[in-house]
């Protein structure tokens, strides 16, 4: 896999919010641009954004590249294959930041529940965490399909996973970088199911999940294909059902970003 680096490597930092684009040329400026001014205004800890350019056939990389020339603290990436969980795995792997993050680009999750989502990574409490819009906290706005297939996966995934999460799917995650080195080895899928065998690899090794419930507002513009998806999802379901546990690998310290021309 080639990744090309557009940005110089930042000295070591608190929290690394990572950021997939595929054909998002229209939206990617306003995006990064309210969620830089957000963590200007409010984050307490020292961080970096990083758009990971994800073989996108439009100029999403043109915009990503001219912005990490006119804002501090932002970073691009760019991968020649597309895949989210490529994209996260790359962008994880290089990074030199003790919590790991990242959130969809349309930015559907209200800011507000950044901090909570990193605090307990920070402070050692938990190892991962992740948004859900399935607690009764949530405030969510989304058309009633998405919202009944997105119940219908969780619940699978509870009964044949045995899964103690409850939204495996929401594009608003943590994790520690110790952890993130343990678990990206074991991790298969490079599309939309990284998410759930992160998840469910966390949980079988015993790693503690912290869930933090969001308001979250649908993107009529979202770039995921529902029905190709979930049966993709459904694959990974199979194949984890009838994957043993893996034996625990030595940690290793978190890779350095790594330039590859």
């Amino acid at each position: 896999m080639t990744v090309e680096l557009v940005s110089r490597p930042a000295a070591a930092l608190d929290v690394e919010i990572v950021v997939p684009a595929y054909n998002e040329e229209r939206s990617l400026e306003a995006s990064i641009r309210r969620l830089h001014a957000y963590l200007l205004r409010t984050l307490p800890y020292t961080w970096r954004i990083v758009v990971a350019d994800n073989a996108s056939t439009d100029a999403t990389l043109a915009v990503a590249r001219r912005l990490t020339y006119q804002l501090p603290q932002l970073e691009a990436v760019h991968l020649r294959e597309k895949g989210r969980g490529r994209a996260l795995r790359a962008a994880w792997t290089a990074s030199g930041a003790r919590v790991l993050c990242y959130m969809d680009v349309d930015l559907s999750t209200d800011l507000d529940a950044l901090l909570p989502l990193i605090a307990p990574l920070l402070s050692g409490h938990s190892e991962l965490a992740i948004g859900t819009r399935l607690h009764d906290g949530a405030r969510v706005r989304r058309c009633r399909r998405r919202e009944l297939i997105s119940r219908a996966y969780n619940r699978l995934l509870r009964l044949a996973l045995r899964a103690r999460f409850s939204d495996a799917q929401c594009g608003f995650k943590a994790i520690r970088a110790a952890s993130a080195a343990e678990l990206l080895p074991l991790v298969q899928d490079e599309e939309w199911f990284f998410d759930t065998e992160l998840l469910v690899l966390a949980q079988r090794r015993g790693l503690r999940i912290h869930e933090v419930p969001v308001d979250w507002v649908e993107d009529p513009d979202s770039r995921v294909q529902i029905l190709g998806t979930a049966l993709r999802d459904l694959r990974g379901v199979a194949r984890l059902m009838v994957r043993r546990p893996p034996a625990a690998p030595k940690l290793l310290a978190p890779p350095r970003r790594v330039l590859n021309p």
